[in-house]
């Protein structure tokens, strides 16, 4: 099995635009937070687990109608829970975060490069740090974060402020990973993963 380097960073920090580029260096990339709405998608037992907790609601009709799907998750309607209850969100990484280590770990196995990347947003916070050999962390400045997400999400400063609040400090999560690569939109990406990579290949 490959060994498995994780990649965070709080939302907005860009940690998605630095898989890729490891990806463009040939470091296949699980996407952890991807896996986990996959999951959420397709699995009965979690989709029984999440109406049963959060209520019927927690997923809608899907629109396309060719889709094999019937039934979506509602993410705008899991995320006004969870992201204003501390308590009810604590509750969703038990359901999710589980299964989505383990679908980590199958994946890793299957890998044959020095080195595999996990990217996944709440490695601290989850408890899913378990199996991964270091971290590296993505750091940019708040607000730039917040503008970002704004953009990208079509949201309010305020919800992206709520997300926020239900992770980890960014700079207290900073210091708890190996490796940190900065991604302010001033200093360039490449270099810095780059110099990381060689870090990793030179320790294994």
């Amino acid at each position: 099995m490959s060994v498995i380097i994780g990649l965070t960073g709080g939302i907005g920090s860009g940690k998605s635009m630095v898989a890729k580029v490891f990806e463009n260096l040939g470091i296949p990339v699980f996407d952890a937070d991807a896996a986990a709405k996959e999951i959420m998608h397709s699995s009965p037992l979690i989709k029984e687990k999440l109406i049963s907790t959060f209520g019927a609601e927690v997923y809608t009709k899907n629109p396309v109608i060719e889709d094999k799907q019937p039934e979506i998750l509602n993410r705008a309607y899991l995320s006004k829970i969870v992201f204003s209850n501390p308590y009810k969100l604590e509750i969703l990484n038990g359901i999710v975060h589980p299964i989505t280590i383990q679908a980590a770990i199958n994946w890793a196995a299957l890998q044959t490069s020095p080195y595999v990347i996990k990217e996944a947003a709440l490695f601290f916070e989850s408890g899913s740090a378990n199996g991964i050999s270091k971290i590296i962390g993505v750091s940019a400045p708040k607000s730039l974060r917040i503008r970002r997400v704004m953009k990208r999400d079509q949201c309010l400063k305020e919800e992206v402020e709520k997300r926020m609040a239900s992770q980890i400090d960014a700079s207290i999560k900073m210091k708890l990973c190996d490796w940190v690569i900065v991604n302010d939109d001033q200093q360039l990406v490449l270099p810095q993963v780059v110099a990381v990579h060689n870090l990793i290949l030179a320790g294994l």
